[in-house]
C-alpha cells in the first residue's frame, strides 16, 4: 500500500489498545474520535469510582497481573504455607469474586457504550438520509424543470419549422 505521495503506508492501528479515559483524552486528535467515544470517556474521567474500575480492569486483563500471580503463588507455596494452602484458597477465592465483579463492570460499561454509539449511529443515519432524500427529491424537481424547459424549446422549434410561409431562420 502507498500514499498519493508514493510513501508506503501500514494499516492504521488504534493508537490506545484498551479504553483509558484519562489517556483518551489527552490525544491530540481528538477529532478523529467518534463523539460517543468522547463523551464516555469525559463520564469515565470524571468519576473517581469508574477511574478505579478502569485502573483495576485495566492491569487485571493484562499479563503483569498473570506474571505477578504467578510468582506470588509460587512463593507463598513455597514459603508460608504447607498444603493444602487453606490461606492461598481463601486469598484465591475471595480476588475471584472481586475479579468477576470488575468483569461485569467491565461489561456493563460496554453494554452501556455500544448503546450509545449505537444511538449516536442511528441519528446519524436518520438524518443522512433526511437529506439525501431532500436531495434527491430537489434533483427530481430540478430534471423535470429542465425537461419540461427542453420539450418547450423544442415543440417551439418544431412548430415554427411546421408554419408555411415564414422564411427559415
Amino acid at each position: 500500500m502507498s500514499s498519493a505521495a508514493g510513501a508506503p503506508t501500514s494499516p492504521r492501528k488504534h493508537p490506545i489498545p484498551h479504553l483509558r479515559p484519562r489517556t483518551l483524552l489527552k490525544r491530540a486528535d481528538l477529532a478523529l474520535v467518534h463523539p460517543t467515544v468522547l463523551a464516555e470517556a469525559e463520564h469515565r474521567a470524571a468519576s473517581l469510582q469508574l477511574r478505579v474500575a478502569d485502573a483495576i480492569t485495566s492491569f487485571a486483563g493484562s499479563m503483569w497481573f498473570v506474571y505477578l500471580h504467578i510468582l506470588l503463588f509460587a512463593v507463598w507455596m513455597s514459603w508460608f504455607e504447607q498444603s493444602p494452602w487453606p490461606t492461598l484458597t481463601l486469598i484465591v477465592s475471595l480476588e475471584a469474586i472481586f475479579l468477576s465483579t470488575f468483569v461485569m463492570i467491565g461489561q456493563n460499561r460496554q453494554a452501556a457504550f455500544q448503546q450509545a454509539k449505537a444511538d449516536h449511529d442511528y441519528q446519524e443515519q436518520e438524518s443522512l438520509l433526511k437529506e439525501n432524500t431532500e436531495l434527491t427529491r430537489l434533483i427530481h424537481a430540478l430534471s423535470e424543470e429542465i425537461h419540461a424547459r427542453v420539450l418547450a424549446e423544442v415543440q417551439a422549434g418544431l412548430a415554427a419549422k411546421a408554419e408555411p410561409g415564414e422564411p427559415p431562420h
